[in-house]
């Protein structure tokens, strides 16, 4: 469980997505570019911000959204629960279709709070890491 002190009820910011991500067992950053960095945790990437593509696009205008983040989930009952919450800034596109992630806009992240995000990226972590890293992250935060 995330700590549920005063920075962490403020709404999430981009910066948050890095810190949080950085502060996950065994990550490694590998960098598309100069400002698209890849999280991985044993060369799995379990956070990534994408470059702008043709199947996330605003729809009125058709211009690509330019910052796509995209987490990880356990599961496709994980990700139909977020991207199917309207109270969330989740979603998904038909390129992502039987893949365990979700999309959001670096735009919308402060919909989230720090903790919100804190346990979507735990949960991307979670997703990818080894069993036994796993398991060894989960056993020293007591769960």
């Amino acid at each position: 469980m995330v700590d549920q002190g005063p920075a962490n009820r403020r709404r999430a910011r981009v910066q948050d997505v890095h810190d949080l991500a950085n502060a996950m067992p065994h990550v490694t950053v590998e960098w598309i570019s100069d400002e698209r960095p890849v999280y991985q945790v044993g060369r799995k990437s379990f956070v990534f911000f994408r470059n702008p593509r043709p199947d996330a696009k605003d729809p009125e205008t058709g211009e690509r959204y330019p910052d796509v983040i995209v987490f990880w989930v356990p599961s496709e009952s994980d990700k139909q629960a977020l991207v199917q919450d309207e109270s969330l800034p989740f979603f998904t596109t038909p390129h992502f279709d039987g893949h365990l992630s979700v999309l959001c806009r670096a735009s919308r992240l402060s919909e989230l709070t720090r903790t919100e995000l804190a346990e979507v990226i735990e949960d991307a972590w979670l997703s990818r890491a080894s069993a036994r890293r796993g398991s060894e992250w989960l056993k020293t935060r007591g769960q």
